[in-house]
């Protein structure tokens, strides 16, 4: 049964927010949408919305209380805010002593701790793969392009550097090639460690074919999937080819992925391969 209650989205940056947005209406739930000032773009206008202040704690929960939603989904692209230039209102305040001590960690426990904030004022929070789990990247090659034994191998080595880093809160992402790992997604996210490959390529420090090298992402181990899965889309495609990558390989099922053929139209003009491989054992045929 469709559950009738407006579906809550708290929007960060970038073009998931609106995709999620139209999913869920195309599968007829409601949507109000809570866009952060600063950071979300004005897509989401379309829909029920209000704007907020990233420390408006107290005006998110009266602005969801006020459109009768009882599940909120977090998506989107956050630079993690500073916390003393943030401007909180008399909620944020009250829970200010726990969110400092949030932020004595990595993002994915800032990111859970925030969520457990929500929870005890009674909204339940569901990852955007729960509402539409069509955004999810699927098992198998999407491309015309497909990865050879040797980029099999590098793709193995990346995803057992990824959960080796997990514990550390590290990103989720690394750019390999011949179990070389030449970059750990940061703070900067996949986009920027990208941009650095390429400035890298460009400057010589990099010394790699053209046509060489691989973007692997993955979940950290232990990483609330409701909170902050790997996405990639046309715009991860175009920035891995300026990069001189040969391909993209992703966890299936734990991926979001973006307008998709978009994605693959970019990465098969730009002679990229996208795979999902399952979470253990060889990418489908």
């Amino acid at each position: 049964m469709t559950d009738t209650s407006p579906l809550g989205i708290i929007a960060g940056a970038g073009r998931f927010p609106l995709a999620l947005a139209e999913a869920a209406s195309a599968r007829g739930r409601p949507v109000f949408a809570i866009l952060l000032k600063g950071i979300a773009g004005p897509e989401l206008e379309a829909f029920p919305h209000e704007w907020a202040g990233i420390g408006r704690f107290g005006q998110i929960l009266q602005a969801a209380r006020r459109a009768g939603c009882r599940d909120l989904v977090f998506i989107g692209s956050l630079v993690r805010p500073h916390l003393w230039t943030t401007v909180p209102d008399l909620a944020a305040l009250r829970a200010l002593p726990d969110v400092i001590r949030l932020y004595r960690g990595g993002d994915d426990h800032l990111l859970r701790g925030i969520a457990s904030l929500f929870e005890k004022e009674g909204f339940r929070l569901l990852g955007a793969q729960e509402v539409a789990p069509e955004l999810l990247m699927p098992a198998g090659v999407l491309t015309r392009r497909a990865p050879g034994a040797d980029d099999m191998d590098d793709i193995a080595h990346g995803r057992a550097a990824i959960a080796a880093l997990g514990p550390f809160d590290v990103g989720q992402g690394v750019v390999i090639s011949g179990r070389r790992i030449v970059a750990v997604e940061g703070a900067e996210g996949t986009d920027g460690m990208l941009e650095r490959c390429a400035a890298m390529r460009a400057s010589g420090r990099l010394k790699w074919a053209s046509d060489t090298g691989l973007l692997v992402k993955a979940p950290k181990p232990g990483q609330d999937h409701r909170l902050d899965l790997p996405a990639i889309g046309p715009g991860t495609c175009e920035r891995a080819a300026d990069a001189g990558l040969r391909g993209i390989a992703v966890e299936a099922g734990g991926t979001l992925m973006v307008e998709p053929q978009a994605m693959i139209g970019a990465a098969d003009r730009r002679g990229l391969f996208i795979v999902g491989v399952e979470r253990s054992g060889p990418p489908a045929p």
